[in-house]
Parts: C-alpha cells; sequence; structure tokens
C-alpha cells in the first residue's frame, strides 16, 4: 500500500531555483550544477524503481518514499522505506553508470565511467546509519522490535559492480541490481515470517513517519554559503528565461523576445519561497519582483492562491499547506 508517494524532491527544487538564480559567473554555480545532475539522476533512478515496487502485494507493504527526518542537526533521507508486520527495508538507489566497485576493506565506492575514475561516499555505511535509525525510533516510540535489513539497488541495468574485500560476503546479500530486487524480497519474506507488528501498529507508525517527514529548506544555502546578497531577483520570461520583465497592461512584458504573461510572477514566488523565506509580504514581493505599486502586488499576490496572517502592512503571504 502506497503511503507517502514520490514526489520530485525539495532539494532538487531548491536547486533548480538556485541555478536561476545564481549569477553563471559565482564560484560555486558549476559545483551546484554538478550536484543537481548527480540528484537528478537519482530521482530518475528511484521513479524507475516503481517498476518493481508495483509488483509487491498490496495489503502487506506499506511504501513510504523519500522519507526526511530530523536526526539532531542533521536530516536521515531515506529513499524508500518498506514496512511490513515481520520486517522493515530501508532502500538506497543508486542510478550511476559505467562500473562501480564497493571497497569493503577501504569502506569506498568508487565509479569507473569512461576511463576516469570518481569516489563517492560509501553507501554501506549510510544504509547502516539508516538502519540504526530506525531501530532507534522503534524503541523511542515503543513499538515491538522487527528486524531492520538495507538494500543498495543499482537501478541502471547497463551498469557492473563488484565487491572487493575481506568483508566482501557481508555486503553481497545488501546489494543488488534492480530486475533482481525482489528476489532479495523474496528471500526476506522467507528469512521473517513470524509477524511482529499488528495492524494497528503499521498504521500507527506509517502515521508518525509522515508527521515526522521535514523538509529540509535551507541545507543546500548552508552548504555551499550561499548568501541572499549572492541571489538574483526579479521576475523571468516563461519563454526565454530573461531576468527583467516589468509591468504592461496589466501583465508582464519581456522586452527580449516581446512577450506577455499573465502569471509570470508565480514561477518567481515560488523561487522566493525556496531560496528566500517561508512567507513574504507585500514590500518584498515588490523588492524581490522590482514592482513599485503597493497595490499591484497586492493583487498578484492574491491571484498567486496563498494562504496569509496579520493585517495591513505586516501580513504574510505563504504557500498553501498540500494535505499529507
Amino acid at each position: 500500500m502506497l503511503i507517502k508517494e514520490r514526489a520530485k524532491p525539495l532539494i532538487l527544487l531548491i536547486l533548480e531555483a538556485l541555478l536561476r538564480r545564481l549569477p553563471l559567473s559565482h564560484q560555486k554555480y558549476q559545483q551546484i550544477l554538478d550536484e543537481y545532475g548527480r540528484r537528478q539522476a537519482g530521482y530518475l533512478g528511484e521513479k524507475s524503481m516503481d517498476y518493481y515496487y508495483r509488483d509487491l502485494p498490496n495489503q502487506k507493504y506499506m511504501i513510504l518514499h523519500d522519507l526526511n527526518l530530523p536526526d539532531g542537526n542533521y536530516n536521515c533521507q531515506i529513499d524508500t522505506l518498506l514496512l511490513t508486520a515481520e520486517f522493515a527495508v530501508a532502500i538506497d538507489v543508486k542510478n550511476f553508470s559505467g562500473k562501480l566497485i564497493f571497497d569493503t576493506d577501504n569502506e569506498q565506492f568508487i565509479q569507473i565511467n569512461n576511463g576516469k575514475e570518481k569516489g563517492y561516499p560509501y553507501p554501506i555505511a549510510q544504509a547502516e546509519r539508516h538502519q540504526k535509525y530506525i531501530k532507534k525510533l522503534l524503541a523511542e516510540h515503543h513499538f515491538p522490535a522487527i528486524p531492520i535489513e538495507y538494500l543498495v539497488v543499482i537501478s541502471n541495468p547497463y551498469t557492473s559492480y563488484v565487491i572487493t574485500g575481506k568483508n566482501a560476503y557481508k555486503v553481497k546479500p545488501r546489494v543488488c541490481k534492480g530486475d533482481v530486487f525482489l528476489n532479495k524480497i523474496d528471500l526476506l519474506e522467507k528469512q521473517y515470517s513470524k509477524p511482529l507488528l499488528t495492524t494497528k501498529d503499521l498504521r500507527k507508525l506509517c502515521r508518525l513517519l509522515v508527521k515526522m517527514n521535514t523538509l529540509p529548506t535551507d541545507y543546500v544555502l548552508q552548504k555551499y554559503g550561499i548568501q541572499n546578497s549572492d541571489l538574483l531577483t526579479g521576475v523571468h520570461c516563461p519563454s526565454c528565461s530573461n531576468p527583467s520583465l516589468i509591468r504592461k497592461k496589466q501583465n508582464w512584458y519581456c522586452a527580449s523576445c516581446n512577450s506577455y504573461s499573465k502569471y509570470a510572477h508565480i514561477a518567481a514566488l515560488n523561487d522566493y519561497f525556496l531560496l528566500f523565506n517561508s512567507t513574504i509580504t507585500n514590500q518584498q514581493f515588490r523588492e524581490f519582483a522590482h514592482l513599485s505599486s503597493i497595490h499591484i502586488a497586492r493583487r498578484l499576490l492574491l491571484s498567486a492562491n496563498l494562504d496569509c496572517i496579520g493585517k495591513y502592512k505586516d501580513r504574510r503571504y505563504f504557500p498553501k499547506k498540500v494535505p499529507s
């Protein structure tokens, strides 16, 4: 049963907004572009696994995608968590091309592609942290202790991988290609056949995880040391991406491609909420969208289907909450 659907990860949306709002000459631009490419590939890899998840028994498996769970000052991000009455599985999907090496002696993860070698964080260590986190969470909330397993799934069907080192025998059962994922699940079902969670427990645990899901809104800016002053303001043209639209004939006008847009400010507001603040005032919107009229700004904010709180100059607008 699908409990938490997969949406485009917020961190991807933030990176996209950042690439729109950061000057090309910024010293961190290429690094951010590289991270965006990696995360976009990862997201596509996670989506490709839906082909296999659909074959899981609907009433037996509770499926939660893209969990972001608070862990002190950090965030525990799990691509997909499968919950059953008998066991749980945290799934980490890797969408890489070329050849992958899991070096268990040195706990390294290496990609060799087109003759170039590149290292990445060791996914087994990450998966073990997820395993420990879920075990601790169950204990803290007084759920019965169930086996918590993890799998690192290589979603690219053309990618090969090798597991080396003296601990390879421990890691091999934890890694698989997407097309044998269901075989791994079958083995876990045979290994863990005793129900430990009741139906009520499962529902309660799923509600808890969805409630705890906290989106990492400022992680990227802090990581790259981006200040608000580094970011470009203005309303972008939806046709040619010109960042300097002006109000003309009750629309947004682009002098670059001589086009008009009625709702170009919606995308600008989305960028603001992703990068600057979770709320916006009339004055902040005027500064960001390069508007001079308080009345035009108010009409545009009202047309954006936002919630608001406060009165007059203290009124703040913010996106409507999407029901869980």
